[in-house]
């Protein structure tokens, strides 16, 4: 394979700065951020970058096996990975448009609400499918009910009718760096906060909104 991809990873301070992994170390953080999407609840900030640099690291594999000599097996067993690879990638961006398209009018709403620096949750392109997905939903309520209703019920609350993602759903998770005093809420009235600590490699069932922040800094992955 080729010398390691470069993405640019962004400080606390908004600045950013290059990180160059090698192939393996990108299929890996590909792998993270499926597993990551696919159980979280809501829709996580967007890894476009590592997406950008897998696809370039599938096209340079292909260019490889062009060259390779017909009949040799690790031209089989090269073939299967990049099918591997393709499968993760898709299923992570299938997943993704799938909760767009679930939540759509929270996530423009957070979207339009992010402060300046802040990273976005979505790509440009997902950015404009979700504005164009509003658009056609409110075109087809207003075209198939709303129009047929009384003037004062012909506008729709989209951020009222669809459901938020449910962040107080349980995800399992495995810890990648060890977390101290994590204030878990009680699970009933009786019940009262408590604090925990997070052992490196242990493995947990826990409140999503909990951990949240971890999901998001690397600290957990979800499984």
């Amino acid at each position: 394979m080729a010398e390691g991809p470069e993405l640019r990873e962004r400080d606390s301070d908004g600045s950013s700065e290059e990180l160059v992994l090698t192939p393996a170390q990108l299929i890996r953080s590909l792998e993270q951020a499926w597993l990551n999407e696919k159980f979280a609840p809501e829709l996580l900030e967007s890894k476009s970058e590592i997406v950008e640099c897998v696809m370039e690291q599938l096209d340079h594999m292909e260019s490889n096996l062009k060259r390779a000599k017909h009949g040799d097996l690790k031209v089989s067993i090269h073939r299967m990975e990049i099918e591997r690879i393709r499968y993760v990638l898709s299923s992570y961006l299938r997943c993704r448009l799938v909760k767009i398209e679930k939540f759509f009018p929270h996530i423009l709403e957070k979207e339009k609400s992010r402060v300046e620096g802040e990273p976005s949750i979505l790509s440009p392109e997902e950015f404009a499918f979700a504005k164009e997905y509003m658009a056609n939903t409110e075109t087809y309520l207003k075209n198939v009910a709303l129009k047929h209703m009384p003037p004062n019920l012909q506008k729709v609350d989209l951020l009222r009718l669809v459901p938020k993602p449910n962040l107080d759903s349980f995800v399992f998770l495995r810890v990648q760096e060890r977390q101290e005093n994590i204030l878990v809420e009680p699970e009933t009235d009786e019940q009262r906060e408590y604090v925990i600590d997070l052992e490196e490699g242990s493995q947990h069932l826990i409140r999503y909104k909990t951990i949240a922040p971890l999901v998001a800094s690397g600290a957990v992955q979800l499984i």
